[in-house]
């Protein structure tokens, strides 16, 4: 007995009856949890990834600076010395920072032209890819009516390869910048939403969706609502690819002679002139300079999409 009274002793110092309180049934959770918010600090967590995105900005604010700033060269304007004759593959000094091309032109003025015009090639089709690639994967993977009509598209479509669309719609039109977009847009969407579409058929039929489905919801608001939600981190994943993957397209098709005419800069403009005065020690600086910011962007972009990514998925979120 005198066991048993202990045991019951300790246990009424363990246990503690509670009281009801009216205040305290009336009150409800709350949580203060924002799913982007959360995204975000874990994409600021990631060091290598904020070192790019910081250096991505610079190089951008930059770019779009620089023709205002004060003695600075217009792009298409030929050097010439005192006796009127053109400044040709003047290496890099204090009057002219990268040097000169081989008509005279200052390559510092160019590269940051060129710049611009291949960030805005990538920007747009990377906005393309990702709009129409999504919107098409979604009513691709989701409407059971549409699959067998898109998949028969997609299985003509791609088994084209794309550089010789890329290379017959660069041809056939006016070289410029609208080609050039236009040529990447007419199939850089297909492996977005070849991507998506595989991902909505694995989350289309969970209970959630079936729910919402009996309930009478309309296709727009589940693919929307429901779908989309759960796909960001691919969305961003694949348009952190497509930027850099386009404004590689357009370097290929200026390197194959199709790209954009010499007097409107760009990077592939500007990697092609290069490449033909590689072979001379003294003049590959021509080449260097596109070569390197074209990597900075290009890596800073895939790492960026990528790490994003990551801090999208909602897995990762706690």
């Amino acid at each position: 007995m005198s066991g048993f009274g202990a045991a019951t002793e300790g246990r009424d110092e363990l246990f503690r009856f509670a009281q009801y309180d009216d205040a305290a049934a009336e009150g409800v959770a709350y949580s203060n949890y924002s799913y982007w918010r959360s995204t975000w600090r874990i994409f600021t967590r990631n060091r290598g990834a904020m070192f790019c995105l910081l250096l991505l900005c610079v190089l951008l604010t930059f770019t779009f600076i620089q023709p205002f700033l004060p003695g600075q060269r217009s792009p298409s304007a030929i050097s010439n010395n005192e006796m009127g004759r053109p400044l040709r593959n003047l290496r890099p000094n204090a009057d002219y920072w990268f040097g000169t091309n081989a008509i005279g032109q200052d390559l510092w003025a160019r590269i940051w032209s060129g710049t611009r015009t291949s960030m805005f090639i990538g920007l747009s089709v990377g906005l393309w890819d990702a709009f129409f690639g999504v919107l098409v994967g979604s009513l691709w993977g989701y409407v059971r009516r549409l699959d067998r009509w898109i998949t028969e598209l997609y299985n003509v479509v791609a088994n084209i390869p794309n550089t010789i669309i890329m290379m017959l719609a660069a041809y056939m039109l006016r070289p410029a910048v609208g080609t050039i977009i236009f040529a990447m847009c007419l199939t850089g969407w297909l492996p977005t939403s070849r991507y998506v579409r595989n991902q909505v058929v694995v989350i289309r039929d969970r209970e959630f969706n079936l729910a919402s489905r009996c309930l009478g919801t309309p296709v727009r608001r589940v693919i929307t609502k429901n779908l989309l939600p759960q796909l960001v981190s691919v969305i961003m994943m694949r348009m952190g690819m497509a930027i850099p993957l386009a404004i590689g397209q357009e370097v290929f098709l200026t390197y194959i002679g199709l790209g954009l005419p010499v007097s409107i800069p760009s990077l592939g403009n500007l990697v092609n002139e290069g490449r033909i005065v590689m072979m001379s020690p003294s003049l590959r600086y021509q080449l260097i300079f596109p070569a390197l910011i074209l990597s900075l962007i290009t890596v800073a972009l895939y790492v960026i999409g990528n790490a994003f990514a990551d801090a999208a998925d909602p897995r990762n979120h706690l």
